[in-house]
């Protein structure tokens, strides 16, 4: 991508800073150890402009229990590598996944379903901080639904759907109010990428749990903005409370 791969000084403070401040706010996160400033100059447009600056580089050192992604268990599945990929699925599922036995003829469906709630659970507590990832791809979505690769993220600072943090992004893919669709979209190549591992029932089952995805995001979304409003017990007009007031934040 004619990229030389390297990172400024400026975005690394953002990184250490945004990865530390998700931690305390309770999201499932990366933790940025340590950062050290490079002696190489980096060119760069950092408004995308055409005025490219020379700026100091850093590098950030991340620290997470695990950095497989979905991508990691789709580029086997892309290549055929099944025996490999089987090989990476059950060390995740041992090291990761303590409540599923290895002896378990459903273990491939059950880590599944576990990463299809949790991942539903990451993206609701991103939109309960107005938290935008920028790209969210594949090869950025946690195996163990942590956030991961924090690159041109950013925080709304009014509610705005429409808000992209990532100044590339031209088609707004990656747009906050998409966030959860893409979840759902990743987890799709997911199951793609499991599905020479099942059995035709287990196939038919992975499909129904991936199903239940929006439901799973839904409840917890609602789950974190009641909490926020400090609404308590169950009322059929809580949803459009809170459906109201974010329109009325945007119109302001």
């Amino acid at each position: 991508r004619n990229g030389d791969g390297r990172a400024v000084l400026r975005s690394s403070v953002r990184e250490f800073l945004c990865s530390e401040a998700m931690h305390y706010l309770g999201i499932p996160t990366s933790r940025a150890a340590s950062l050290v400033v490079s002696d190489d100059d980096v060119w760069r447009d950092q408004f995308y402009n055409g005025n490219i600056k020379k700026e100091r580089g850093a590098i950030v050192l991340r620290l997470a229990k695990s950095w497989f992604r979905i991508g990691s268990l789709e580029i086997l599945a892309h290549s055929g590598e099944l025996d490999l990929q089987r090989r990476l699925l059950d060390f995740i599922i041992q090291e990761h996944f303590p409540s599923i036995a290895m002896n378990d003829s459903n273990r491939y469906l059950e880590f599944f379903s576990t990463v299809v709630s949790e991942t539903a659970n990451l993206i609701a507590l991103w939109m309960s901080v107005g938290f935008a990832h920028g790209v969210c791809n594949t090869d950025n979505f946690s195996l163990l639904s942590i956030t991961i690769d924090y690159g041109p993220f950013g925080f709304m600072e009014s509610y705005d759907p429409n808000f992209v943090p990532n100044t590339s992004d031209d088609e707004r893919r990656y747009k906050i109010g998409n966030q959860a669709n893409v979840g759902l979209f990743n987890l799709s190549k997911l199951l793609q990428a499991l599905k020479p591992l099942l059995d035709p029932r287990q196939k038919q089952l992975a499909s129904q749990i991936l199903e239940g995805y929006g439901e799973h995001y839904y409840i917890r979304f609602t789950e974190l903005f009641k909490t926020k409003l400090g609404l308590l017990g169950e009322n059929e007009d809580d949803n459009y409370l809170i459906a109201f007031l974010l329109q009325v934040r945007l119109l302001c």
